[in-house]
């Protein structure tokens, strides 16, 4: 979040939040998962309804697998390293419930440091 020019980063509280790998800014809670089925650039991703401390491209229209979507790409407030994407729309119905998510990869992110299994 900016204000008056200023970043704050949000910190969550609990014990299962996933962080960036590079700089351990806090991103989202496990439990706002809805999906680990998704690819990412560099491999395996997540898809999140909810994540923080990030900051958005400008929105495109790409061709995915499942057809075209116009996504903004997500970058940590932190260290600015892009993370993933948010799908801003879905072009096919079956594709809508995507609308407003947050893919993030994998192999961007750390568990925090109070995890518990």
């Amino acid at each position: 979040r900016v204000e008056m020019g200023r970043l704050y980063i949000q910190i969550l509280n609990g014990e299962r939040i996933w962080t960036c790998k590079h700089c351990q800014t806090h991103l989202a809670y496990h439990e706002e998962i809805i999906s680990k089925s998704f690819t990412g650039r560099s491999g395996k991703a997540y898809l999140f309804s909810s994540v923080v401390n990030v900051g958005l491209s400008k929105a495109e229209d790409r061709e995915f697998i499942t057809g075209r979507h116009t996504v903004s790409d997500i970058q940590c407030n932190g260290c600015r390293n892009v993370l993933g994407w948010k799908y801003e729309k879905a072009f096919e119905d079956d594709q809508t419930y995507k609308e407003g998510t947050f893919v993030v990869e994998k192999a961007m992110m750390a568990k925090s440091r109070g995890w518990q299994s």
